[in-house]
């Protein structure tokens, strides 16, 4: 059973931004990732000898933002997907579906009843 039958005499639209972004996300995804873990690893090793107490905690508040940067720029990117995604689904062929056959139709269904005039109280 074939689900997605294409509606004969569709078009598709032509391909615009969100083609160029599609294919830049996994780039996009690779960089935003590399590059805050190389500068956290960088400022572990460059790290002063016998460093003290506050800036231990310093460089450890500052991985945990990098951390969240890069959290961030997941979600983000994330978004961006579901969004490329979905304009490249609607620019695509139309599809039909199935017909749905009613089992019962009402030939002469009865109008609504008009509502009833406020009262001026």
């Amino acid at each position: 059973m074939d689900m997605l039958k294409r509606l004969p005499g569709s078009v598709r639209a032509a391909p615009g931004l969100e083609w160029a972004l599609w294919r830049r996300l996994p780039a996009l995804l690779l960089w935003g990732t590399l590059l805050p873990a190389l500068i956290v690893l960088a400022r572990h090793l460059i790290g002063e000898v016998g460093t003290t107490a506050q800036a231990e905690r310093d460089l450890m508040v500052w991985t945990y933002k990098m951390i969240g940067l890069v959290v961030l720029h997941w979600s983000l990117l994330l978004t961006l997907a579901v969004g490329c995604f979905i304009v490249r689904v609607m620019k695509g062929p139309a599809y039909v579906a199935d017909a749905y056959e009613m089992e019962e139709l009402d030939p002469d269904p009865s109008p609504l009843p008009l509502p009833l005039p406020l009262s001026g109280r």
